[in-house]
């Protein structure tokens, strides 16, 4: 019997996640996870007024959830000083990806990221048909330059650059995203992921100015506010591109409880600030460590540190691979150029402890096994 045919576009397409879950290496290798230091989650955990908030909203959950996000969205324009009808809520900076990339890729046409930048933009753009042009990095940052120019020349429709970076945590200060936003063709959508913008250094994000016609810029609740497992995220830019995505969003995706802890995180920044100190310290412990054991720790705005292993990418890998078998969860980099690194996410004192046992067996393991 003939089953019903996927779309000439989904046959193409893998089967495939764009990340392997510590949850799926517990059930390859039966390996229990102790230190889950590697999706960029923060093991600080939200305010606890985030949590007071989700559980005085969960007794309503029988209710759909507002459509519009409207308090979300009204709380989110006065903090940065908007409009609400240039703010979007949608299910964490992934989502918005893909519903931006529905907006603005068709089949065929072009969308400009970094050879090696935030791989679930890729799927997105491959899942619409699209087609990826890359420029690769320049040391641990993004090539803005290099970008500016292939944006001139190829005419994408969206050019794609995270600042702070993943998965380098490197950055760029203000006056270069402004240069580079000025140098860009003003008919190509610049798609500015600031998920970590919350612990960017001061001076490295431009004033929020929605007057710019192709700039849209995605925030996240999941990093300094620690709610990744919750999925809520915004973007900001011109009403006219901003009041598109009703036109394709889910109006239900943004659930009750998401709104409720996102309205409370972002009320609570004395937490907020206490959270980024956790989060500098612990990146100092990771630096640490790493030198420890002869490795390299680049200097990082984000909750992680890339950790240079100073030979190739097989090798990095191999440490990453000793690392899941004694129970710590880190990534790396896939690209060539930064696949010599290792990606190791802050968390509480107990997973840098058991970070720095367990590196050294790790180092000596992937040694032997060279």
């Amino acid at each position: 019997m003939p089953l019903p045919e996927l779309t000439q576009i989904a046959q193409k397409l893998p089967e495939a996640v764009p990340f392997v879950g510590p949850e799926a290496i517990e059930r390859k290798t039966g390996v229990q996870i102790r230190a889950r230091i590697g999706a960029n989650e923060s093991g600080f955990g939200p305010s606890p007024r985030v949590l007071a908030a989700i559980r005085e909203a969960a007794e309503g959950i029988w209710k759909y959830p507002d459509p519009e996000n409207y308090d979300l969205r009204v709380a989110l324009a006065n903090f940065h000083g908007i409009a609400p009808d240039e703010v979007t809520i949608g299910e964490g900076v992934d989502g918005l990806m893909g519903l931006i990339v529905r907006l603005f890729i068709a089949p065929g046409d072009v969308l400009l990221t970094s050879l090696g930048a935030y791989p679930t933009l890729n799927y997105h753009v491959t899942g619409f048909g699209g087609r990826l042009e890359f420029v690769p990095y320049s040391g641990p940052h993004e090539d803005l330059t290099a970008l500016a120019e292939a944006a001139n020349r190829l005419k994408p429709r969206i050019v794609y650059v995270a600042n702070p970076d993943n998965p380098m945590g490197s950055f760029w200060p203000a006056a270069d995203i402004e240069k580079f936003i000025a140098a860009v063709p003003e008919d190509t959508l610049i798609m500015l992921d600031e998920a970590y913008g919350e612990l960017a250094p001061d001076g490295s994000l431009p004033a929020i100015d929605t007057s710019k016609g192709n700039v849209l810029r995605l925030r996240s609740f999941s990093k300094a506010y620690g709610l990744a497992g919750i999925r809520v995220g915004y973007a900001m830019g011109p009403s006219r591109i901003i009041g598109a995505f009703n036109r394709v969003r889910n109006h239900f995706g943004v659930n009750r409880l998401a709104q409720a802890a996102a309205m409370a995180a972002l009320a609570d920044q004395d937490y907020l600030r206490s959270a980024k100190a956790a989060i500098s310290a612990a990146r100092e412990r990771i630096a640490g460590i790493a030198r420890d054991n002869g490795l390299t720790a680049l200097p990082s705005a984000t909750n992680f540190v890339a950790v240079d292993c100073g030979r190739d990418g097989a090798y990095a890998t191999r440490i990453l691979e000793e690392l899941a078998q004694l129970g710590v969860f880190i990534r790396k980099p896939g690209a060539p150029g930064l696949d010599r690194h290792i990606r190791i996410s802050v968390g509480p004192e107990a997973d840098m402890t058991l970070l720095a046992e367990s590196l050294p067996k790790a180092i000596k393991a992937a040694q032997a096994g060279a």
